[in-house]
């Protein structure tokens, strides 16, 4: 019946799988991510993770007929690369990704989208309700989010839309993102952001803590775990659990959704703390019909099978579009 392809480009690991027409994934290949020297060796551990799915799928590269990748940005969806990502280092100028794919399937339907836009289609594809207004936010090294307004994935010309985790919820600024602006929503909560974020409350006011704030390995999970047990870690989670709502609160207003699935590591190991108080704050920042907040049901394989399903789907995510 045919043999589809997906790739979830990340910053950490390269995940590729084989699917059938139902969007059934049939073989998987899981490798690193190289941290250099240049855009090129991504691009080249992008193919022989696509290589390496196909040979466990047993069918040659030739046999794919379409791909999706899902990939961190920026993009520049009309060359089909990324351009100067913000998560790897400064090396890494330029990773060519729909050329090189395109050359080695033998084909042009090779469909690329930000991560958390191929999140989104995932949501959508293998969702019972097949939602058409939806959100797919995750929290995790960063913030963004894949939305559906109407049927549609909003991509932006650049492919850039959804950069939720840049939307200023802070106006007075106490933090800098990584990208050089203050105060926006992923200089809060992201999982590399919020260690950062304990440690300059603790410099504001240097209370008498548990959490290991000046030890090297001090990161988001210790925030987590302390949090209902030390009065500093549950002020920060109130803090930053606060900092979700008005972001989520934001996005409800945006765009209207019916269902917002939350994914990423942050949520995915800490749900009920995530989730729960966005859901008892939303109703005092929403004018509108306040959205089902879920976990999503994919977990890490979200974005390699979102990719999957775009695919399926000729780039559209659309369920109905399927082969």
């Amino acid at each position: 019946m045919g043999a589809y392809a997906g790739v979830d480009l990340g910053a950490t690991h390269i995940r590729a799988v084989i699917g059938d027409s139902d969007g059934t994934p049939v073989a998987s290949f899981k490798r690193e991510t190289p941290r250099g020297p240049n855009g090129i060796a991504v691009t080249e551990a992008v193919l022989d993770a696509l290589r390496e799915a196909c040979a466990a799928a047993d069918i040659d590269p030739s046999e794919v007929e379409s791909a999706g990748i899902g990939s961190f940005g920026p993009l520049d969806l009309a060359e089909g690369v990324v351009e100067n990502p913000a998560n790897l280092p400064d090396t890494i100028d330029r990773i060519p990704l729909t050329g090189p794919v395109e050359n080695l399937l033998g084909t042009p339907r090779v469909f690329l989208h930000n991560d958390a836009n191929a999140g989104a289609i995932a949501e959508r594809f293998y969702s019972d309700r097949n939602p058409d207004d939806m959100i797919y936010l995750t929290i995790s090294s960063g913030v963004g989010a894949g939305v559906v307004v109407d049927g549609n994935v909003l991509s932006g010309w650049d492919g850039n839309a959804g950069e939720v985790g840049h939307l200023t919820i802070d106006p007075q600024g106490f933090m800098t993102c990584g990208c050089g602006h203050d105060g926006h929503w992923e200089a809060y909560c992201s999982g590399e952001n919020i260690p950062r974020y304990a440690t300059q409350l603790h410099r504001e006011d240097p209370v008498e803590t548990a959490l290991p704030i000046n030890t090297e390995g001090f990161d988001a999970a210790d925030v987590f775990a302390y949090a209902g047990e030390d009065a500093f870690a549950s002020h920060v989670l109130e803090q930053v659990s606060h900092w979700n709502a008005i972001g989520v609160a934001n996005m409800v207003h945006s765009y209207a959704p019916l269902v917002i699935y939350v994914g990423g590591a942050v949520a995915l190991n800490n749900p009920e703390q995530v989730l729960e108080p966005i859901r008892e704050q939303l109703d005092d920042m929403v004018m509108s019909n306040i959205p089902d907040i879920q976990l999503t049901t994919l977990g890490d394989d979200v974005v390699v099978r979102g990719a999957l399903a775009s695919a399926l789907t000729g780039g559209t995510g659309d369920p109905a579009q399927g082969v």
